[in-house]
């Protein structure tokens, strides 16, 4: 097709512009309409299958109903599973206002479960509270809606319009006045006028990219790209959590929601690999997905939708809700693989990540009216910042929007003529593919994109990981805008690769201005992992800024309508509006990257010679002939002080390589560089030389001790860990500075102090850990205190057996055999010999083992344990007394045992007894 002159355009006029006409967006046109407006309805697709409602709903999440719960507790739910950060007045619209919305669907014909006596049959899935309301013909909610549209009276004040794609949102003097779309068919491009304008787009689903690999197999509607995101933020919009992802459980290799909650009431139940229950979360939230992933990654994985135990009438009902509604090819897909609920449970995994309001807490920032920071704009649905508002709570929403805009100050339809600039703007996003139709497709731009953010964006998190991604998607602008297309359809979908650009960029750097971990995994930081509600108990919201670039603000909690004792918001803002906030400069992070870091592993530097090694600037090129005559220090400092950073890592890398005298404290000294990516070098360059340092006495070696002295009080924690591991490596420092950084916020940092003190044989510096917050800090103070074998760490060990947590609890006993005597150690073992959690299981089999032979029943007993491993170390612990008949008989049963390393190590126990000789001494 031809590139058509932007003055050809198409110009519709309206009251009320709703864009997307899924769940929020059908309810905002019949609420505007019912309030008076002309209303017209874009849609990308065709209203009467589109948005998340397309094949229907199984149930209600959040129905709060007079007599079963109350708003308050409603509220506090979701206060809790969003961290305590949430403007609870919008929640508490969608407490208040669903009972009378369900109605209202009721008059519609959506048909709810009820009971006996015509009550509403609302069921508990979580500990606390009764939400789930069952919809058995949930299936056709959609078409409901849609006859609903399209009655008499709705037809003569709604215009739909099918397959119009808006891509930007139209501004004048501040306010939202209309929008520039794009026809899918024709190609031709239109421009609308209206005195308000309703976003209602839906979640950010084709973000991440799923396991399958497919682009449109996402776990959201596909067709949602986040155009309303986007649109949001090019017209000035704050959006806000945009580092709060959405992560949801799905039937694995499937990418459809496995429906615990319609499952659960009917008595179905999620479950590890080994059989067990393991979600302590009462919400569904990222705590849960942490939990979720946790189990999936660990040894108790995969996990389960476990069905298969109910009785045939049960499993009936589930089909008759689960194969119809929302994702009707389930059923295919399960008797595809030949499974049947009545003899497989579903295999669960987690999806991709997106952005989304309706699951998680992120989107464009609204009061309780609906209203953005834009006059004139709106948003609702999955596209609003209210956090977990399901269903209910998007057609609470899309009810405000349209009331408000159809009766808020300046509805009647923008007369002038439309920004100039703006409109060149779209016209240029839209038809830019048509100037080089044989550009990269949009399917290969698009899979590399959502590549990346699996790579980069998804969590874990980490600065590092965050900057690269920061900026690949800055690099990509240039990429997408290369993408070629020949028709309407394809200038649609490189459209949406550019929304989902702008998506993954606000992702990815709300995601390192945050510098802490909160929701779970949801907004989990590898380093920052602790929840920091001193410092981050607030509104993270971003807004493009007026030169064009992303800006971030700082919005206190407002308080709260509901007390929630865990979180405290003030009780009155200091600073009730937005406060700008400095965003943290990905550059030099992402350039410790490519160079290495004091965090990362130690890595081998780049050889200078190489010719990709910076070898464009003349500087460098200097360097690297200096680098072939073996250079002094003193030839070596120009380059070490260097303007340039580039210039200063090469001259570490080549200091390194040549090690002249005074290396040592120039590269202790360059731990203070203002560049992140030069103090990695360093610090890699110090670890790499750990074993040839110099030693104390010397110039060169207590010139460098004091440097590593310095650097323990660095801003940046990797240098202070760095500093900590080389101390204990030239071991010239005593127990201070290791025992002064347990208190340090990074808990790389603890680990290392950890580390030295353990090497320093301070078994009470290492026992004052054993309270850290950090797991990884109290299972290596548990190793420590067994490798110490000193009773004065008994007292730690004893409360480390207790820790909530496994792994603490596992390396807590399996270090206790260091201490056979220790009654009370002892008896936690023998009670903890059935705990769940088959670590924890295998490690009081070490400890009753070298508790002496009275455990033996205890031994026998882990022979037949459910998990491999335990069986396995009770082999190895009974091993040295397999001379003994009893004992060789169980281990005799256990030349039987599924797992070969069992096998393995009770055939070779049986022979060494056999043979008559020591356990230890068998090569057999």
């Amino acid at each position: 097709m031809e590139i058509p002159r932007l003055a050809d355009h198409e110009v519709l006029d309206c009251d009320v512009l709703v864009i997307g006409g899924g769940t929020a967006g059908t309810m905002a046109a019949l609420t505007a309409a019912a309030h008076g407006a002309r209303v017209l309805l874009l849609e990308k697709a065709h209203v009467r299958h589109s948005g998340a409602l397309a094949m229907g709903m199984d149930g209600v999440n959040n129905a709060v109903l007079p007599g079963l719960a109350t708003p308050e507790d409603y509220v506090a739910e979701i206060t809790r599973a969003n961290d305590g950060i949430v403007n609870q007045r919008t929640v508490l619209r969608t407490a208040t206002r669903g009972h009378a919305m369900v109605r209202r669907l009721e008059r519609y014909g959506v048909k709810f479960e009820k009971d006996e006596h015509g009550a509403y049959a609302v069921r508990k899935v979580h500990r606390s509270g009764s939400y789930v309301l069952p919809m058995p013909e949930g299936r056709d909610i959609k078409k409901v809606l849609y006859r609903v549209l399209r009655r008499r009276e709705n037809r003569e004040r709604i215009r739909i319009e099918n397959r119009l794609m808006p891509v930007r949102v139209l501004t004048h003097a501040g306010r939202a006045v209309g929008a520039a779309a794009l026809h899918t068919r024709t190609g031709r491009l239109a421009v609308v006028r209206a005195g308000a304008v309703i976003l209602a787009t839906g979640a950010a689903g084709r973000l991440g990219l799923p396991a399958s690999g497919y682009l449109y197999g996402t776990y959201e509607n596909p067709t949602n790209a986040g155009d309303g995101h986007a649109m949001a933020y090019h017209a000035g919009a704050e959006l806000s959590g945009i580092e709060c992802f959405q992560i949801n459980p799905l039937i694995k290799d499937y990418n459809g929601p496995a429906c615990a909650y319609v499952a659960n009431p009917f008595g179905g139940y999620q479950v590890n690999a080994l059989g067990h229950r393991f979600v302590d979360s009462d919400y569904w939230s990222g705590q849960m997905m942490a939990e979720v992933k946790r189990e999936i990654d660990s040894a108790r994985g995969p996990i389960y939708l476990k069905v298969s135990h109910l009785p045939e009438e049960t499993i009936s009902a589930l089909e008759s809700i689960l194969h119809t509604t929302e994702r009707p090819t389930r059923g295919t897909f399960h008797a595809g693989r030949g499974h049947d609920y009545r003899t497989h449970d579903v295999e669960m995994h987690i999806s991709e990540i997106g952005l989304c309001g309706g699951h998680s807490g992120s989107g464009v920032w609204v009061d309780e009216n609906a209203a953005t920071t834009v006059p004139g704009l709106y948003a609702a649905g999955d596209l609003a910042c209210v956090p977990h508002n399901y269903m209910i709570g998007a057609f609470v929403f899309g009810d405000l929007a349209g009331e408000h805009a159809a009766t808020g100050p300046g509805r009647d339809p923008y007369r002038e003529e439309p920004p100039a600039d703006q409109l060149a703007e779209a016209h240029e996003l839209v038809y830019r593919p048509l100037r080089h139709p044989d550009g990269p497709p949009q399917q290969q731009v698009e899979y590399k994109l959502r590549r990346f953010v699996n790579d980069y964006v998804a969590p874990p998190k980490s600065d590092t990981r965050l900057a690269i991604a920061i900026e690949t998607f800055e690099r990509m602008r240039e990429e997408i805008a290369a993408m070629g297309a020949r028709t309407p359809h394809e200038l649609m979908r490189c459209v949406e690769v550019s929304f989902i650009r702008d998506c993954a960029e606000m992702a990815a750097r709300a995601s390192l201005a945050r510098a802490e971990s909160r929701w779970g995994l949801y907004h989990q930081r590898v380093d920052l992992p602790e929840r920091d509600d001193d410092r981050w108990l607030f509104h993270l919201n971003l807004r493009k800024g007026p030169d064009g670039s992303m800006e971030f603000l700082r919005r206190g909690v407002a308080p709260y309508v509901v007390p929630v004792p865990e979180f405290a918001p003030p009780a009155r803002l200091a600073h009730p509006g937005p406060v700008p906030l400095e965003m943290p400069d990905p550059a030099g992070t992402a350039s410790r990257v490519r160079t290495g870091s004091a965090a990362a592993r130690p890595a081998t530097p780049p050889c200078p010679t190489s010719p990709s090694h910076d070898s464009g600037s003349p500087r460098i090129l200097a360097l690297l002939a200096l680098h072939d005559r073996t250079p002094s220090l003193a030839q070596l400092r120009p380059y070490l002080a260097d303007a340039d950073p580039r210039v200063r890592r090469t001259a570490l890398t080549t200091l390194t390589e040549t090690t002249p005298d005074g290396y040592a404290t120039a590269l202790t000294g360059a731990l203070a560089d203002d560049d992140a990516g030069v103090r990695g070098a360093a610090a890699d360059a110090l670890r790499e030389l750990a074993e040839i340092l110099p030693a104390a006495g010397t110039p060169d070696g207590d010139g460098m001790r004091a440097g590593l002295r310095g650097a323990l009080t660095a801003p940046d924690a990797g240098v202070r860990a760095a500093a900590l591991s080389l101390l204990h490596s030239v071991r010239t420092a005593g127990p201070e500075p290791f025992r002064a950084a347990l208190a340090d916020q990074a808990t790389a940092v603890r680990l290392a102090a950890v580390s030295g003190l353990v090497g320093l044989d301070d078994t009470l510096g290492v026992a004052r850990a054993a309270t850290d917050q950090a797991r990884e800090v109290r299972v290596a103070v548990a190793r420590g205190l067994g490798t110490l074998a000193d009773p004065g760490g008994l007292p730690a060990l004893t409360r480390l057996a207790r820790d909530r947590d496994p792994l603490v609890r596992a390396a807590a006993f399996t270090a206790a055999a260091a201490f056979p005597e220790a009654a009370e150690l002892t008896a936690l073992a023998a009670t903890a010999a059935a705990d769940p959690a088959w670590q924890v299981r295998e490690g009081t089999v070490r400890a009753l083992a070298a508790a002496g032979p009275q455990h033996l029943p205890r031994l026998r007993a882990a022979l037949t344990d459910a998990h491999a491993n335990v069986r396995r170390t009770a082999v190895q612990a009974m091993a040295p007394l397999a001379a003994d008949p009893a004992v060789a008989e169980a281990l005799t049963g256990s030349l039987d045992d599924t797992d070969a390393d069992v096998r393995a190590y009770a055939r070779r126990a049986l022979t060494a007894a056999a043979r008559g000789r020591p356990r230890g001494e068998e090569r057999g």
